[in-house]
């Protein structure tokens, strides 16, 4: 089955969990540093300008925003993390609304978690990993900013990812340039598989 990625729209932002859509249809759940470039990937993922909000300032994503693509699957943009401009009040708001999401089983049908792959993963970066881990639903990791690499910084940069985060033989690592749009095939080949499997 062909899908549209053209035919991707904003649903809603969630606030609290009577927000999550509950009609079983596929959600593919996007999270990252909120200067990561989390809504340049999602953007060239479906080759749109600006349909995940880019900020200059980071963290601009506070809620859950949902976009559907083509009403076959959900594509969710989670909220930013690790960004210290905000209040802690807010900070904690956007974790409790990621933990009812997360402790949702019946929710999430892949996790992508969105990482630099000019730096080491952060604290933050490793927490995100273990709740994808415990949600015990599959996820793969996306390191964003390739571009800005040296080739022989690559290989690496790419192990020391895999190694902090501790991510299993099963775990995809994706090298990726929102830039450039290096890594956005296979990213795209591996979303569309897990929507299809429900």
């Amino acid at each position: 089955m062909g899908i549209n990625l053209q035919r991707a729209e904003f649903l809603r932002s969630a606030v609290s969990p009577r927000d999550f859509p509950r009609d079983s249809l596929p959600q593919i759940a996007f999270a990252g540093r909120s200067n990561v470039g989390k809504s340049s990937v999602i953007n060239r993922l479906l080759n749109r300008k600006n349909l995940a909000r880019v900020g200059a300032a980071p963290g601009k994503t506070t809620q859950i925003n949902y976009f559907t693509i083509d009403n076959a699957f959900y594509l969710v943009d989670l909220p930013g993390y690790g960004y210290a401009k905000v209040s802690k009040a807010e900070r904690d708001r956007w974790g409790r609304l990621m933990e009812q999401y997360f402790a949702d089983r019946a929710l999430m049908s892949l996790g992508v978690l969105i990482v630099d792959a000019r730096h080491k993963p952060t604290a933050d970066d490793c927490t995100m990993a273990q709740w994808y881990k415990e949600a015990e639903c599959p996820f793969l990791v996306v390191a964003n900013k390739l571009d800005k690499l040296k080739k022989k910084e690559i290989e690496p940069n790419l192990q020391q990812i895999r190694d902090v985060l501790e991510l299993g033989i099963d775990v995809k690592l994706i090298p990726f340039s929102a830039e450039k749009g290096e890594g956005k095939q296979e990213l795209l080949d591996e979303i569309l598989r897990h929507a299809a499997l429900e």
